[in-house]
């Protein structure tokens, strides 16, 4: 049915857009396919477009345009906006596009009678079957969980540092830190929000030094530094500069530069070095992907100093600092969010969490292999019990400090973080941890599964992103499908990720039967609720896509890679046609080797092939 759909909107759908412009009348559209107009069977007109931004700032955070359409005689009002549509006999349009001047809107046209209509049918048979598989007694699931392996345990689904400051001296004018304190909890508009001071001040001082701190000195003495003493500091080495070619390249014999050491005279050394790298990039497109390789990292890695150098410039113009206005259109934060933000840039969380949980997890599949090894007795049984008990706390403490980290970033940032890459890996890790603290009652082995997954994936966040900025959302992610969508996803990759570990240690203890019978019944009484996640979160985000920009399937890389590891994973429920999936060898090099695709649905498309799905980052 969801192949026949997509075949229906191919056939019968058509696609389009229209020119609105205030106080001139409507009634056709031009179809993408051909340029050709095509009437429509009511008449448009354009009252009036407004960009709504964030308070205080130039983002905008949604486009409304403000149309009247004429049917039957009768003329009806309707605000259309990101992911708010309007639906006239069949034809939906949505916002696009706007002129410069505020006095015309690009609408989308998408008309498709049957095909939404046979599709979503098709979706919801799929959920009703993956539903029907896990509630019949008569499917392999219910059977599973009746087996004595497993009784007693039930799936649980889910609801929902200081800074280390060096005491050493430097030979440069700074401001006292008892007044920059004072500008700790000043609020500004920063990343098109409202923030405290101390958070400009800390990601100005990263983004520079690729630290947190400068030689002692906190964020706020380093930026007001700047300000009043630019003479001095423009002579301090604090532009990290970590490529060796571009250290060769500009002379500088430490990994740190000086402001001065970037412009020779009157002259911005960065500007001609760009310039070379730019025509090296075009000269080695044709010689080979290494050098061509070579050439494009180097350009990148001059344009991210020469970003550095535009903050510093940027200050002393007095344009990277904005306060709020005093006209009262900007409502302040309350001091307790402002203590909040500034407690969570104090504790390092995620690099806590990550060195805690693998080293935890090393020691804690350790545990679990030896004891797996051991004879039993009463000596080994108190012994294995008791060490049980600590894996056991550090699971939950860790649990525990994660979510507190995830949940104050929530009231931080305003919104659920799950908006790009950094906060998907930590709502990620965050999942796998609860799973471990709701199964490891029964399955011992996940004490060292969960601990080692989740530290691996605070490892990648930790690493991907140094500094995860909470910034506001752009309009087209202003939507409760977003949610819904990623947290499903999120959860089918945190089974999936489980069962591949399992997997791997039921492969690693081929001579304890018990053992590897426990994890083969887990992976597989797993396999259903994680390929219904996934299938479901793939029909959310149709629906999401199909209200956002009129196209429920774009065969986007994200789309199509999440399809085939659907597919892929789906082959395992086909037993009696498939009976090599009987065998628990077979089964669990499949969940080894079908990871792969996770691993090139999530980090593979964002960051080889591209797509839509790139703006999350």
């Amino acid at each position: 049915m969801i192949l026949g759909g997509a075949m229906l909107t191919y056939l019968t759908g058509e696609k389009g857009y229209v020119h609105l412009v205030q106080g001139q009348e409507v009634k056709s559209f031009i179809r993408t396919s051909d340029q050709q107009t095509k009437v429509l069977p009511f008449s448009l007109s354009l009252d009036s477009f407004r960009v709504v931004y964030y308070p205080g700032t130039e983002a905008p955070s949604d486009y409304k345009s403000y149309v009247s359409y004429k049917v039957n005689g009768k003329w009806k009002e309707e605000v259309i906006s990101m992911n708010r549509i309007l639906s006239v006999e069949g034809y939906r349009f949505y916002q696009s596009s706007y002129d410069p001047d505020l006095s015309g809107s690009w609408l989308s046209v998408n008309y498709d009678p049957w095909g939404i209509t046979v599709t979503y049918a098709g979706y919801l048979c799929l959920a009703f079957s993956s539903l029907w598989l896990l509630g019949s007694r008569r499917e392999s699931f219910f059977r599973l969980l009746r087996h004595p392996l497993w009784r007693k345990t039930g799936l649980v689904w889910l609801g929902v540092c200081a800074f280390q400051l060096t005491a050493q001296a430097r030979p440069v004018s700074v401001l006292a830190r008892q007044d920059a304190e004072k500008l700790k909890m000043r609020q500004v508009i920063y990343h098109d929000r409202v923030a405290p001071f101390h958070t400009l001040a800390r990601d100005f001082v990263i983004k520079l030094s690729g630290k947190p701190s400068y030689h002692g000195l906190t964020p706020e003495q380093v930026v007001v530094s700047w300000l009043l003493y630019p003479e001095e500091w423009q002579h301090e080495p604090m532009f990290r500069v970590k490529s060796k070619r571009l250290r060769q390249e500009l002379g500088v014999k430490s990994e740190y530069a000086a402001l001065v050491d970037l412009f020779d005279g009157k002259t911005y050394r960065l500007e001609g070095l760009l310039q070379k790298q730019q025509d090296e990039v075009r000269n080695t497109h044709e010689k080979g992907w290494l050098e061509n390789h070579q050439a494009k990292k180097l350009e990148k890695e001059v344009l991210e100093l020469d970003e550095k150098v535009g903050m510093v410039l940027m200050l002393q113009k007095g344009t990277f600092i904005r306060p709020l206005p005093e006209d009262g259109s900007v409502t302040p934060l309350s001091p307790l969010r402002i203590r909040a933000e500034i407690f969570y840039h104090a504790v390092p969380f995620t690099k806590i969490l990550f060195m805690a949980n693998l080293s935890l997890g090393l020691l804690a599949l350790g545990w679990w292999v030896y004891s797996c090894m051991m004879r039993g007795g009463d000596k080994i049984r108190n012994w294995r019990s008791r060490w049980r008990r600590i894996w056991v706390w550090a699971v939950w403490m860790a649990c525990l400090f994660h979510w507190t980290s995830y949940l104050l970033r929530w009231y931080i940032g305003g919104r659920i973080p799950l908006g790009n890459g950094h906060e998907t890996m930590l709502f990620l890790a965050g999942f796998l941890l609860l799973c471990t603290c709701t199964w490891q009652r029964r399955f011992s082995f996940l004490l060292p599964a969960g601990l080692l997954l989740s530290g691996f994936t605070l490892l990648v966040a930790y690493l991907s992103e140094m500094n995860p900025q909470i910034t506001p959302l752009m309009p087209v992610l202003l939507s409760p499908w977003l949610s819904l969508h990623v947290s499903l996803i999120m959860v089918s990759y945190a089974l999936f990720a489980l069962m591949c570990l399992c997997s791997i240690l039921a492969l690693s203890i081929r001579r304890h039967t018990w053992q590897r019978q426990r994890l083969t019944l887990f992976c597989r009484v797993l396999l259903y609720p994680a390929v219904l996640c996934l299938g479901i979160g793939i029909f959310i985000g149709a629906v999401w896509a199909n209200v956002s920009w009129g196209s429920y399937w774009a065969w986007d890389p994200k789309e199509v890679w999440a399809l085939i590891t659907f597919m892929l994973y789906g082959m395992a429920f086909h037993v009696q046609s498939l009976p090599r999936f009987r065998n628990p060898y077979f089964f669990h090099w499949f969940l080894i080797v079908s990871f792969s695709a996770i691993l090139m649905t999530y980090f593979g498309v964002n960051y080889v092939l591209g797509g839509m799905h790139s703006y999350a980052g």
